[in-house]
């Protein structure tokens, strides 16, 4: 073989080596776009105490990885047209929560790019919203430590996904190395946990010194967001899973200590509303635990009622008592794809239940609206 021969085929076998190492290099999840007008920086959003927000979860499709979301485009069409529809009102739209399960297999990068990714981003572009996500077990496993098995996978997506949405690395509002993170706007703040891991102490402490270091005078409303229902009547509340088990055990004293009013969850896929009253040195106070889990996921239906007593009791100091204000119906078809429109008027706040396509005339309260407080 000639010098020249030579040289050509090693220069062949580097290309050869370097085109199959590129064709070997995992696909990461695409970040989405952030909207033109984010959220300001906390201080100067003091003074609005008037403003809407959107929330729901579960948007896992059945065809993730090889189509759109169908049922999630549904929903955000409905989102949008709410955008839209209150952008004229003293209660325009702020932000999007979504409390998980964005995916069907969020260790599967294709799934966020060729499913979710453009859903979420007409959001955050055609209606020019910030978008806050936290992770389901189907987003970043079930493990229940930082260190299980896949789920380094699943967050290196999920972080990839909303690198341009949540508080930076580094940011006071942002637990680093974790999708953990809060944020505030206007009389209200906002924590968002991962409940896959909320037996995690760093977290735990993590959040517990967000709620400590509030000022209360300026943040008149405090609320929460997860995957994982406190309580729930679906399938997932039959049995009380390790991540309900600690939310129950760890994070409602911390919501009662600190008088969170509203938590949101998914995980199943339904509309519930639970109630808990309690008391303190201060008086009686109210938290409304919700669960919207009807972004796209397969339907699911009303299976009992949780068993609540053992919990009542480990908290019978506080005088908890709990009302399930909305149950579930009886069959998937009962409890349509749906989202959230929750308003702040000062002290007040109230929450309109938004049914998607069929679902449009969903009237869970004899209507389809609610006011979060005791009158």
């Amino acid at each position: 073989m000639t010098r020249l021969g030579a040289a050509a085929l090693i220069v062949a076998c580097l290309w050869a080596t370097g085109s199959q190492t590129a064709a070997q290099a995992p696909e990461v999840a695409r970040p989405i776009p952030a909207p033109a007008n984010p959220l300001p920086p906390e201080q100067e959003s003091a003074g609005m105490t008037r403003f809407s927000f959107l929330v729901y979860g579960d948007t896992r499709g059945r065809r993730d990885g090889i189509l759109p979301q169908h049922e999630h485009s549904l929903v955000v069409d409905s989102m949008l047209a709410a955008i839209k529809r209150l952008s004229s009102t003293p209660y325009p739209v702020k932000f999007v929560l979504q409390s998980g399960d964005a995916v069907n297999d969020g260790r599967v990068a294709r799934q966020w790019n060729q499913s979710y990714i453009d859903v979420v981003s007409r959001l955050t572009q055609e209606g020019n919203v910030p978008y806050f996500l936290i992770p389901g077990n189907h987003d970043v496993t079930s493990g229940s430590t930082v260190d299980a098995r896949g789920r380094k996978e699943g967050l290196r997506n999920l972080l990839g996904a909303v690198a341009n949405l949540i508080p930076p690395e580094g940011s006071p509002r942002r637990l680093s190395g974790y999708p953990t993170y809060a944020f505030g706007y206007g009389n209200t703040f906002v924590l968002g946990i991962d409940s896959n891991i909320a037996s995690d102490d760093v977290q735990f402490e993590w959040a517990k010194g967000q709620l400590e270091g509030l000022d209360r005078s300026r943040y008149v409303h405090v609320m929460a967001f997860f995957h994982h229902p406190v309580f729930s009547s679906g399938p997932h509340g039959a049995v009380v899973e390790p991540p309900t088990a600690v939310l129950r055990s760890r994070y409602m004293p911390l919501f009662r200590a600190h008088h969170v009013e509203q938590t949101f969850a998914g995980h199943d896929h339904l509309f519930e509303h639970w109630v808990e009253r309690y008391s303190d040195a201060i008086g009686q106070h109210r938290m409304d635990l919700v669960v919207s889990g009807g972004g796209g996921a397969p339907l699911y239906a009303y299976r009992g009622e949780p068993e609540t007593a053992t919990y009542v009791k480990a908290n019978a100091a506080s005088k908890v008592y709990l009302e399930h204000l909305v149950k579930p119906g009886p069959a998937p078809e009962d409890n349509p794809y749906h989202f959230l429109v929750v308003q702040v008027d000062g002290e007040r706040i109230s929450m309109e239940v938004v049914g998607i396509d069929w679902g449009a005339g969903f009237r869970p309260y004899q209507s389809n609206a609610v006011e979060l407080r005791d009158r």
